[in-house]
C-alpha cells in the first residue's frame, strides 16, 4: 500500500534519526575555511534558516490578492489551523505572512493532526509567505493508493486556481497500470497548459530496489516523480548539520530514471553530462538511461522543526520537506511576474534546463526577482 512520502518505509517520518555526529571544528580549522568561519549556527531548519540560506529578506513576501498557491493532501492526512498559526508563532517573526489558509476544497478531518499535512501547509506559508494558500484534502483510495486522478480531474473542472501546487506522495510506478500513468499524465499536460506549475516531491528510498524474475537487481522508479510532465523536487542536507552552509546531496533522496517514460528533449544534454562525468555509478542494468530522469531540482530536506498537534517537533526529514519550500518559493516569484503585468512561470522545466542542467536550488543564489529586474 503506498503511503505519504515522510511516512513508513518509503520514506521519512517525525523523528527518523538524529544528526549525523561530527567533530566541533577547531578554530584553526575555522579560520582554514572561510565559509565555515561564517555560517551560522543552528539546531534545526526553520523559516529563518531557509531565508538565511536562499538569500531571502524579510521583504521577499507575496504582495497581489490575486496569487496563490496550494499543497495537496492524501490517505486522510490532515491539518490543523491552530497548528499553523502556532508555528508562525514560534517561526514568523521576522516577516510578514498569514496564520491561517484560506481555502480547504475537500473533507478536512477533525481527528489528530497528520505529520504530512502540518509540514506541507507550513512551510510553502513560510518561503511563500503572505501568499493566499488552498488545501486539496482528497479522499478515497485508487487501488489502496492516492487517488491522483481524482484529483487532477477536481482541478481541470476548476476555473479558477491557485498557480503553484505542492505534492509530496507518490507509488511506485511498477505498482501502476501503464493506462492509468498516461491518464494521469494527460492531466498534467492539460494543467501546464493552463500556466500552473505542479511539483512533487522525489521521495525519500534513494533510486529504490527491487529484484526480477531473472533474479537480478534494478532500481524502482516513483510515480508521479518520475512523469515527464511535472516538476520533482529532490532533497540535500548541510554538509555540517549544525551550520548554515554548504549543502551536499541528502541520502535518503529520491532519484533515478523512469523504466516507462521516455527522456524529454530538454533534459537530454545535462542528463548526457552527468552520465559521462559521474563516478561509481551502479551497474548499467540497473536502471535505465533512456528514461525521464529525476530529480529536477534540489533544496533543504534534513532536520526541520513542524508544529503538530500543537506540539514543535525537531528533525523532520524528507523531500516532503523540500518539496514545499521550492513550491513557495515559486509562488513568490510568480507574485513578483505578476507585479510587472507577466504570465505565471508555468511549467518550469524547458526554462529550468538551458540554465545548465538539473538545477541544484541549494547551488545557485535564490532571491525572487524584484520589479525592474
Amino acid at each position: 500500500m503506498a503511503s505519504p512520502i515522510p511516512l513508513g518505509s518509503a520514506a521519512v517520518g517525525g523523528m527518523h534519526r538524529f544528526p549525523t555526529e561530527h567533530k566541533a571544528v577547531s578554530r584553526a580549522g575555522a579560520r582554514k575555511d572561510p565559509q565555515l568561519s561564517r555560517a551560522s549556527f543552528h539546531l534545526g531548519v526553520t523559516p529563518a534558516v531557509l531565508r538565511q540560506r536562499y538569500n531571502m529578506t524579510g521583504g521577499d513576501v507575496g504582495l497581489l490578492p490575486n496569487n496563490s498557491q496550494a499543497c495537496a493532501q492524501f490517505l486522510e492526512q490532515y491539518f490543523h489551523q491552530a497548528d499553523l498559526a502556532e508555528f508562525m508563532q514560534l517561526f514568523g517573526s521576522s516577516f510578514a505572512h498569514r496564520t491561517q489558509v484560506d481555502r480547504v476544497v475537500g473533507h478536512q478531518g477533525h481527528g489528530k493532526a497528520g505529520l504530512e499535512a502540518s509540514l506541507d501547509v507550513e512551510y510553502i506559508m513560510s518561503t511563500g509567505a503572505n501568499i493566499s494558500t488552498w488545501v486539496f484534502s482528497n479522499a478515497g483510495r485508487h487501488e489502496s493508493q492516492e487517488p491522483f486522478l481524482a484529483w487532477l480531474l477536481l482541478l481541470s473542472n476548476m476555473s479558477a486556481l491557485p498557480w503553484v501546487h505542492s505534492v509530496s506522495y507518490g507509488d511506485d510506478e511498477d505498482s501502476l497500470s501503464y493506462a492509468y500513468m498516461e491518464r494521469v499524465n494527460t492531466e498534467f499536460m492539460k494543467a501546464a497548459a493552463r500556466g500552473l506549475t505542479i511539483l512533487f516531491a522525489s521521495g525519500d528510498d534513494g533510486a529504490g530496489c527491487r529484484r526480477v524474475h531473472s533474479g537480478n537487481h534494478t532500481f524502482r522508479p516513483s510515480f508521479p516523480a518520475s512523469s515527464p510532465y511535472v516538476t520533482t523536487v529532490g532533497g540535500t542536507s548541510f554538509k555540517n548539520p549544525f551550520l548554515v552552509t554548504e549543502e551536499v546531496t541528502d541520502y535518503i533522496s529520491g532519484g533515478g530514471f523512469s523504466n516507462v517514460f521516455p527522456m524529454p528533449e530538454y533534459q537530454a544534454a545535462a542528463v548526457g553530462r552527468f552520465l559521462r562525468s559521474a563516478s561509481k555509478l551502479p551497474p548499467s542494468s540497473y536502471y535505465n538511461s533512456s528514461g525521464r530522469a529525476y530529480p529536477d531540482l534540489a533544496a533543504l530536506s534534513d532536520n526541520y522543526w513542524v508544529v503538530t498537534n500543537r506540539i514543535p517537533l525537531p528533525w523532520v526529514s524528507g523531500t516532503s520537506a523540500s518539496t514545499p519550500v521550492v513550491a513557495g518559493m515559486v509562488a513568490l516569484i510568480n507574485d513578483r511576474r505578476l507585479q510587472r503585468g507577466l504570465a505565471p512561470l508555468g511549467f518550469l522545466k524547458p526554462a529550468l534546463y538551458p540554465l545548465g542542467g538539473p538545477v541544484l536550488w541549494a547551488g545557485k543564489t535564490m532571491h525572487a526577482p524584484k520589479a525592474g529586474d
